[in-house]
């Protein structure tokens, strides 16, 4: 697939919400879930748009009014900067921050459902979710709709019964599994309640021990959405498509950064090849237990109405907070990129080896 045109195109102006999905959620649930099928996705060649950014991305820095970290290892918000307005330049070098700092938080956000589609294009072909629910005409958008009163899918009970069991990366069980994902949330439980956590795929690679890092960097794991799938057909809904199990390297290196990254997470990862079940869930234990017990490289994010999230997949986990669904309800809504196939690259370096190279190198100049 071609990349796209490299000329200056803000969302237009003139695009029109046909649906506001805000006013839907606000009358009652509203998700459909039409018996149509989707051929399976076709192999492609992602061209990401990181490699086109400025190093320095001034063309962010220079017309935000304020970009900052939120903790060292992952996450950054900027204000002053709206996503329905970006130039092509803004948005490759927006591609590189999301690919350094794992999620970029933006708040007071104007971007619709339809923009956002015509964003998240930009960036990759647009996912259709194999089984989620979605508003009229709008396949590629994926609400994200809990709280009270409000029906929970079975296969997402787990989630709410404990929260470490939620953590994962969107729908990583497919053959090109998505690069960036784009949430707005619109509607809030009430004073608090429906915060986000990420954990930094890079940094959590780095906390590993040189022989656990020598283990794991030769394996594969299995990827699954059939249990995802299994929910969906006990509750009637169609099943998009069949091709949801693929087998993918439990460190990957980014293409952009050139950083490893540990890519495993409790949501779809099943087990790893060539072990025994017995060595497999001991060494996934670990490894789930490392990714949710490691706060020094965790940010957890307080949405306010209308802010959005957007974080590249291929080196982040998240997981939602379910501490809202007795009293209130959280509405929003999602697009999702694919991006390359998962790859190692064992002459890629480590995030934290890399920057103190960086430093390095830096520090002598200045002698």
């Amino acid at each position: 697939m071609a990349p796209p045109q490299q000329v200056d195109t803000p969302i237009r102006e003139d695009i029109q919400e046909k649906v506001d999905i805000k006013k839907l959620a606000h009358n009652g649930y509203y998700l459909q879930f039409p018996e149509k099928t989707y051929p399976e996705l076709e192999v492609f060649e992602h061209k990401d748009p990181g490699h086109r950014a400025d190093p320095k991305k001034r063309s962010l820095y220079d017309n935000a009014e304020k970009i900052f970290d939120l903790t060292p290892n992952v996450g950054t918000e900027i204000h002053g900067l709206q996503l329905s307005q970006l130039t092509d330049q803004q948005k490759d070098d927006l591609a590189l921050l999301i690919a350094e700092r794992g999620v970029v938080f933006f708040r007071n956000q104007d971007i619709n459902p339809y923009q956002g589609r015509e964003l998240g294009s930009y960036y990759g072909p647009l996912h259709v979710h194999n089984v989620g629910g979605h508003p009229p005409g709008l396949p590629e958008i994926l609400p994200i709709y809990y709280g009270k009163d409000i029906p929970i899918d079975p296969q997402y009970k787990d989630f709410f019964a404990r929260g470490s069991d939620g953590w994962h990366s969107d729908v990583s069980y497919e053959l090109q599994p998505p690069g960036f994902t784009f949430l707005k949330i619109d509607t809030l439980p009430g004073g608090s309640g429906g915060d986000t956590l990420w954990a930094s795929s890079y940094a959590a690679y780095d906390r590993l021990s040189p022989e656990i890092k020598k283990t794991i960097e030769n394996l594969q794991a299995v990827h699954s959405g059939k249990e995802q799938a299994a929910g969906a057909k006990a509750q009637g809904h169609t099943i998009r498509r069949q091709d949801i199990e693929h087998i993918h390297p439990l460190v990957r290196t980014h293409p952009v950064t050139g950083w490893k990254a540990l890519w495993v997470q409790p949501g779809f990862t099943r087990r790893i090849v060539g072990l025994s079940r017995h060595e497999s869930d001991a060494l996934l234990k670990l490894l789930y237990d490392h990714l949710a017990g490691g706060y020094d490289f965790h940010v957890r994010f307080k949405w306010t109405e209308d802010a959005v999230a957007v974080w590249d997949n291929r080196v982040t986990s998240h997981a939602a907070i379910f501490d809202y669904t007795d009293f209130g309800k959280r509405h929003g809504w999602r697009i999702t990129t694919q991006a390359e196939r998962p790859r190692y690259d064992p002459k890629g370096k480590s995030r934290r080896e890399d920057l103190a190279e960086k430093k390095k190198a830096k520090e002598q100049q200045q002698q």
